[in-house]
């Protein structure tokens, strides 16, 4: 999380930000990242850190990305539980992992204006 603070605060001050209001994160099902974990963290974060412009008002909205699947026998989608599945039509391992390892940086939200 010290490392989303960080780029996210060093880009909002590339871009002329004075403050930051919100941030996105896309956290995938198989990512490993506990979306609770980071909330707290986020939470301990934001009001400890001297990461202008972000700061204890900064809000954090998590996006869950599914894990979804695709059999290169049958062409079946699926949500699998792990990274490495078998398909559950034909039972063969060969599957392509489309989405639900992603953990970054959706988008951020920022004014210019200085709070008095």
């Amino acid at each position: 999380m010290s490392e989303i603070l960080k780029i996210v605060s060093q880009d909002a001050v590339l871009h002329g930000f004075c403050k930051v209001t919100q941030i996105e994160v896309i956290v995938g099902d198989l990512s490993n990242v506990l979306p609770d974990a980071l909330e707290l963290a986020f939470f301990h974060l934001r009001k400890d850190t001297v990461s202008f412009p972000i700061n204890e008002k900064t809000e954090l909205h998590i996006i869950r990305e599914p894990a979804l699947s695709k059999c290169q026998n049958c062409h079946l989608e699926f949500e699998p539980d792990y990274q490495l599945a078998r398909c559950p039509r034909c039972g063969i391992p060969d599957c392509l992992l489309i989405s639900g390892e992603a953990f970054r940086v959706d988008s951020y939200e920022g004014s210019e204006e200085n709070e008095n």
